[in-house]
């Protein structure tokens, strides 16, 4: 075959919907060689997903291509019949997407899964297919496979759906694999593992692939080319030295400054002249509490354990003083959920003691703490928007929820005046106020659950991955709301975050979790530039993140 593996060539597609047809992508040209790899950038709505759906024949019932050809193998796969695509889609071309608990079938063991697509393209016994299931699983470098084969999505990590993801899409030697965010909830050695594990598969059977992701790291790290997607359209498309370095389309510049790196900070990450009036606020460091100011929170020898097994977390201490930022980072499982919903009252823990201001708070059982007066004190920032807001409260409703319930306000003038304050300080527009969680896109959601935390004026807030599901552009601006609103209450901060750029930048301390017990604690700059733990420096390393060209260092 002559000529690159895969051309799409004016590429549009449309989605019918209540207001008209939308039009998702918008004149799309690129081309993939055999054994490329090739990433997609840019932020939610840009159009690489539906790219990657219409390649594949994906979309939805609402989507169609409206122009353009799809040329995949000399072929254009968009005038080829369903029935005769079936054959193709899998054992030509794959996809991995970005959520695996949700492609995978809830109610199939694992290895009936693989077989599943194993037969659909082979003509084999179901002995050798289950032979053949149990080699991917290897393959994958799925720790006890033979086990592995009768469980169930439900039963398996994050970073294992993804792997059984990974040995579906690779169970028919496609020569093309798309991989759409693949690594999306992940920390960061399990990131490292499932991208070093894709890119080693696809180097050794010589399959060409597109790598669909928001973060510029992992496409620096992983891609030969990247394109740049923003409303629909190709802007840049370079090599990712190039295009990281010196880009040339102002979209493709405010990705790359709003992706945090070893030496950014907060006030870097959104251009001053893009700020609005909510950031533009000069940001002056904020110095380490005093030695002798009074701790907000002291913490002794937390311990939980769930149904007389191992401790989830064991002999767990740290202080904190108004004010300030630490940091909590490891990966998942090390216990970092279950230390902050312990010291947010959500979940009692089995041993230990929790004083905040000097009062014991860890002996009131966690159902009866929305009595206690410390309640309105300690609020949370949830990861996911989409799960901790009220579908059925509005913007307004959601944040004005805790002034009734903890706050004591009622309905009325005061009520509304403080609502209004609340979203004003998050750069929350007044009309998005009546706007339902479905109306409001990621990163309004976020500023939403934000207002609602700071509304009762708390003094201590937990952010639990506030912005592990937001585009580089949101995140930055989430993140200076976050630092200046911090330093005008003086609130203090428990970041819980595997993202360990944010964490640097956000925290004056860090405490490293791992299996439930602290590993290592200490000034966060200092930390992560002199690692003193070896699994502090594979958490360290393991962080894709673009890295600044040495003539660009010095201007």
């Amino acid at each position: 075959m002559t000529g690159p593996l895969l051309r799409i060539e004016d590429l549009h597609v449309s989605f019918s919907t209540r207001r008209g047809m939308v039009e998702a992508v918008r004149g799309v040209t690129l081309s993939v060689d055999e054994g490329e790899v090739l990433g997609l950038v840019g932020e939610s709505g840009s159009g690489k997903s539906v790219t990657g759906f219409a390649t594949t024949r994906l979309l939805d019932a609402a989507g169609r291509i409206t122009a353009g050809r799809i040329v995949f193998r000399g072929q254009d796969i968009t005038r080829i019949p369903s029935g005769d695509f079936r054959h193709l889609k899998g054992a030509a071309m794959s996809m991995i997407f970005q959520n695996p608990r949700a492609a995978l079938n809830p109610i199939r063991a694992i290895g009936q899964q693989l077989a599943d697509a194993i037969l659909t393209h082979r003509r084999i016994s179901k002995d050798e297919a289950r032979a053949a299931s149990l080699d991917l699983l290897r393959a994958v470098q799925i720790r006890n496979p033979e086990q592995r084969m009768t469980a169930f999505p439900h039963e398996l990590s994050g970073g294992m759906c993804q792997r059984v993801m990974i040995a579906i899409a690779i169970s028919c030697n496609p020569a093309l694999l798309i991989a759409d965010e693949p690594t999306t909830g992940l920390d960061v050695t399990t990131q490292k593992v499932v991208m070093d594990l894709l890119a080693a598969i696809a180097a050794e059977r010589g399959m060409a692939t597109i790598l669909i992701t928001h973060d510029l790291g992992l496409a620096a790290r992983y891609c030969r080319r990247v394109v740049v997607m923003e409303k629909g359209r190709l802007v840049e498309e370079a090599e990712p030295v190039e295009l990281f370095h010196a880009p040339k389309h102002p979209y493709s510049k405010r990705l790359v400054a709003a992706s945090p790196t070893v030496s950014s900070r907060v006030e870097d990450l959104v251009p001053e002249e893009e700020r609005g009036p909510f950031l533009a606020a000069r940001l002056v460091p904020k110095s380490a509490p005093a030695p002798g100011t009074p701790l907000l929170l002291d913490i002794k020898s937390l311990t939980k354990r769930y149904d007389d097994g191992p401790a989830a977390i064991a002999d767990f201490s740290m202080t904190m003083a108004a004010g300030e930022s630490v940091g909590l980072v490891g990966e998942s499982g090390s216990g970092k959920t279950t230390t902050s919903r312990m010291i947010c009252r959500l979940i009692d823990p089995t041993e230990g003691e929790i004083l905040f201001d000097g009062y014991s708070i860890g002996h009131v059982p966690a159902r009866d703490f929305h009595r206690s007066p410390f309640r309105k004190d300690i609020q949370i920032v949830f990861q996911d928007p989409n799960e901790s807001l009220n579908p059925r409260f509005n913007g307004f409703n959601c944040i004005a929820h805790p002034l009734l319930r903890l706050g004591k306000m009622k309905p009325g003038a005061a009520l509304t005046k403080r609502v209004r304050e609340c979203a004003e300080r998050v750069g929350l527009p007044p009309d998005l106020l009546e706007r339902f969680p479905h109306q409001l896109s990621g990163g309004q959601k976020a500023r939403v659950g934000i207002a609602r935390a700071i509304a009762c004026r708390p003094r201590l807030l937990v952010l639990d991955e506030p912005t592990a599901a937001l585009d580089v552009s949101v995140q930055a601006v989430v993140l200076q709301l976050l630092d200046r609103l911090r330093r005008e209450d003086n609130l203090a901060f428990l970041f819980v975050s595997h993202d360990l750029n944010v964490v640097r930048m956000m925290c004056d301390r860090t405490i490293v979790l791992r299996n439930g017990g602290i590993v290592e604690e200490g000034e966060s700059r200092a930390m992560f530039e002199n690692p003193k733990t070896d699994y502090t420096r594979e958490l360290v390393e393991a962080v894709p993140h673009i890295r600044r060209a040495p003539a660009l260092a010095v201007t």
